[in-house]
């Protein structure tokens, strides 16, 4: 093992991996709910050797060029998009990333997502809680069948074929745009689909994929769906869908601003189902993430190869 290193993470972790870290490195946890400010990891950035940041924290070009001694870069995520990882590649430091662990999770969410859009539980719960549950009436809280539907999955890695595990267990017809898997072409996909779920990273490619003309594709009783990440749809034209009933409803786990405020003109849309980013939200994964992030800053920092990084050994 090398020297004792200065890290720092940007937010506190669930489970006990960090004091496997801190038995080894000088660490520095940041103690808050929100994320540190940026100019607070500017500060910190010229003593930094090894980093743990969240989805939240942006470690661009100009975050890595202050860090001059920064030797390890672990992302408490599957997406490194708020990570520069071509700067960081460049001075030779490995990026660690949290696969795998989160996929089942994540795609249980998605599940929950389509069936509470679809089947109004959110709305249905707010009807009782208010007082306005009279009687069962034989057209109250009319929904939409999951099984049988025809569900298209966009982007089609480790989440998005855990999500077709389990649509098959609905008999739902699947539709993905992967090439490898008898895919369609997109727009054929959103003109098809009775439920349309994201699961593709953010990248160039992918930013603002969900606009208004992917959103006009869609049939009026479709349903989209959102755990990937919140700029692969256009928050605007979104609005605007739901507000001319183009598409039957929309669940997000992830939204573009992230978080969403409070008077967000998106929250005024109709047929909306919003949960803030709680796809690996589950004790069991969350420590995993942990415990893999940690792993990985600690291989990182003692020059070797880390378990999962997504440029190698930089």
């Amino acid at each position: 093992m090398g020297a004792q290193a200065r890290v720092f993470v940007t937010r506190p972790l669930p489970g006990d991996a960090l004091s496997r870290l801190e038995a080894v490195h000088d660490v520095e946890v940041w103690p808050d709910r929100l994320p540190p400010p940026r100019a607070e990891l500017l500060t910190r950035a010229p003593q930094l050797e090894g980093l743990l940041s969240m989805l939240t924290d942006p470690v661009d070009s100009e975050l890595i060029a202050a860090a001059p001694s920064l030797r390890a870069i672990s992302n408490y995520a599957v997406g490194v998009d708020n990570v520069d990882v071509d700067a960081a590649t460049a001075r030779g430091i490995p990026v660690g990333n949290t696969p795998g662990v989160l996929t089942e999770s994540t795609a249980d969410l998605a599940l929950a997502l389509m069936l509470g859009i679809a089947r109004r539980l959110a709305e249905g719960e707010a009807f009782v809680r208010s007082g306005e549950w009279d009687t069962w009436e034989p057209g109250l809280m009319l929904g939409r069948d999951l099984h049988g539907a025809t569900v298209g999955i966009v982007g089609y890695g480790r989440i998005g074929v855990a999500v077709g595990r389990r649509l098959e267990g609905f008999g739902c017809e699947l539709l993905t745009t992967s090439h490898s898997s008898g895919g369609v072409p997109l727009d054929e996909l959103l003109e098809r689909s009775d439920f349309v779920t994201l699961h593709c990273p953010l990248t160039p490619e992918t930013r603002g994929l969900i606009g208004d003309e992917a959103l006009a594709r869609m049939k009026q009783t479709a349903y989209l769906v959102n755990t990937a990440r919140g700029p692969v749809v256009d928050t605007d034209a979104l609005a605007r869908a739901l507000h001319a009933g183009e598409i039957a409803g929309a669940a997000l786990d992830v939204t573009d601003p992230e978080p969403l405020p409070g008077d967000h003109p998106l929250l005024d849309a109709p047929n909306l189902l919003v949960v803030p980013h709680v796809g690996s939200a589950t004790h069991a994964t969350r420590g995993r993430m942990a415990d893999i992030a940690v792993d990985n800053l600690l291989a990182g920092l003692a020059g070797k190869p880390m378990p999962h990084s997504v440029n190698g050994t930089a």
